[in-house]
């Protein structure tokens, strides 16, 4: 037996597979997680997308560290199935027509949800249309806006079609699909009670420039009379359109995704009922095979009930530094394969991957580098493995890029180093599981949540990490890993608190190889139950969902069309 989806899930980007180019970073590694715990659980979910025809980018790191972007096409055409559905909608005074295509996630129980990825690239389209779906966050702010609209309107209009008018509730994952609200406050003849019934929204943005922003202007010539109209009346287009506050004025439930993020949500959008629902990752993702097959012998069922890892507690720590071990040469293998580099298993490496933006400091870890070097000869060498893209626009990113190259040609010796070009998520998979600790240093409180160090614990690698995010929560010192600094910290003393933190953490490392074996283990045990997607889905089902999460009964993606 099948049912119709209730819900539709609303995402700019999602990592439907490591192989499709569908995603950038974490809000796209987060929405994929969140559509497989969502098919693990069956819940009556349809998602929507855009297909982006030619991905995000291929990075290309030179010998200084100068990031140079290449094309990542793909065919959707070979791995999806064209959706009989489509839609129309209007963009500056044109009709521009949008297909879909529809990719499937199944669950571990079988049951599935399907994505749709919305597509404008069609003959009858003028040729600047035809590019709305080719690169993921290119172009100016105007091509940013008509992204938007087709994502929020055209997005909407597909996921009706495709249910039989069935969905109850849009869940807007960030601000990018926000024109969902004036799209329903039209459809409901102006009865924003209802839109707000109906609407759910997730922000993921803890400082105001991430916010987008259109002028009145730019958006009047975008978008339709109609869907300006609803703008208007719904009082969000005072001098410009922020999606963000557009998103919050039209849903009944809206989440930050950790419990800080929540605090500093309300502080920049005061009278808005903002809760905190933290992030999660889905752990039959993440975990390394390594682990995968530990955790099979020893708490059968942890695919369909994370909380059974919390019995990882009772693992021996001599097969956790097992696991651990064989996920460390399969990463190192990787990097030889790719860079010709070699490093030793032996040594303590430390791993830092996310997007470079200046506000995660990569370079951090080198703003002293003889106390850097004074931790290695006491206690032993220290690796340390980078990878992150800068957004093509980012130049300050680039030249955090190319500052952490200069760092790690200046160290030397005790301190070897490495930046792995074109960050993804097969690599991803290999960084969490196989580096000693999880490297995490954003100026405070800048980091919304953060996901990379739960998947890391997952795999028994301890973080080491500012207190921000999802980390405030996690850590539980010398257990789950170590803070660097305390919580309301200055950012002036921050490289001086991680060395103090990094000095006893090597030493541990080094010195008693059990006692951070226990650590390995508790990360596992008590963040790794936690702080999955699992759990993340249950909060939304109860919470924000209610009656329209009633799980399906099988393959939700034969009853749409």
């Amino acid at each position: 037996m099948s049912t119709i989806p209730t819900i539709a899930y609303f995402s700019m980007e999602i990592a439907i597979d490591e192989t499709m180019p569908t995603y950038s970073g974490g809000l796209g590694i987060l929405a994929g997680d969140t559509l497989r715990a969502m098919a693990d659980a069956a819940l009556p979910v349809v998602a929507v997308t855009l297909v982006y025809h030619h991905g995000y980018y291929r990075q290309t790191l030179d010998e200084y560290g100068v990031q140079t972007e290449g094309s990542d096409p793909w065919t959707p055409a070979s791995r999806l199935e064209l959706a009989d559905v489509s839609a129309e909608i209007t963009l500056d005074g044109r009709r521009v027509h949008v297909r879909a295509w529809r990719a499937i996630v199944e669950g571990h129980g079988g049951a599935t949800v399907p994505v749709y990825l919305l597509d404008t690239d069609l003959p009858s389209n003028d040729p600047w249309d035809r590019t709305l779906t080719n690169s993921l966050y290119g172009g100016d702010k105007h091509y940013r806006l008509a992204q938007e609209a087709v994502l929020g309107l055209a997005g909407r209009a597909i996921v009706d079609a495709a249910t039989r008018g069935n969905i109850t509730t849009y869940h807007m994952n960030e601000g990018h699909s926000a024109l969902v609200v004036p799209a329903l406050y039209n459809a409901y003849r102006g009865d924003l009670a209802a839109v707000r019934d109906a609407c759910v929204f997730t922000t993921h943005t803890p400082v105001p420039a991430g916010h987008d922003r259109f002028d009145r202007g730019a958006v009047e010539h975008m978008l339709d009379r109609e869907i300006v109209g609803a703008l208007e009346k719904l009082g969000q287009l005072d001098g410009e359109l922020n999606m963000t506050t557009l998103a919050l004025a039209g849903s009944g439930f809206c989440n930050a995704v950790a419990m800080k993020h929540g605090e500093v949500s309300r502080a920049m959008f005061p009278g808005h009922a903002i809760t905190a629902i933290t992030n999660g990752v889905h752990a039959g993702t993440w975990v390394s095979p390594e682990f995968a097959a530990l955790f099979d012998r020893s708490m059968h069922g942890w695919r369909s009930d994370n909380f059974r890892l919390r019995q990882a507690i009772g693992i021996p720590t001599a097969e956790i530094r097992e696991a651990h071990a064989g996920a460390k040469i399969a990463l190192f293998d990787e990097i030889a394969a790719r860079t010709g580099t070699v490093l030793d298993p032996a040594l303590f490496t430390i791993g830092f991957a996310r997007r470079a933006a200046t506000y995660k400091r990569a370079d951090l870890l080198f703003s002293n580098p003889d106390w850097l070097r004074s931790i290695a000869r006491q206690h032993g060498t220290i690796q340390v493995v980078y990878a992150g893209k800068a957004h093509p626009h980012d130049d300050q990113g680039k030249a955090l890029i190319r500052r952490v190259y200069d760092a790690i040609r200046s160290v030397g010796g005790e301190i070897r180093a490495i930046y792995l070009q074109n960050y993804d998520m097969t690599l991803a998979k290999k960084l969490v599981a196989g580096v000693d600790v999880w490297l995490n240093t954003p100026r405070r409180p800048e980091e919304a949540s953060g996901t990379s160090g739960m998947k890391a614990a997952l795999n028994g690698v301890p973080s080491l990490s500012i207190l921000d995010g999802w980390w405030i929560e996690g850590n539980i010192e010398g257990r789950t890993g170590w803070a660097v600094g305390p919580l309301d910290g200055s950012p002036d003393d921050d490289a001086a608190a991680l060395y103090r933190a990094l000095d006893a953490v090597v030493a541990l490392y080094y010195n008693d190889p059990a006692g951070f074996d226990d650590v390995r283990r508790y990360a596992i045990s008590i963040n790794g139950s936690y702080f999955t997607t699992e759990r993340m889905v249950r909060e939304y089902a109860i919470n924000a969902y209610g009656d329209a999460a009633l799980p399906g009964t099988g393959n939700v993606a034969e009853a749409v069309a």
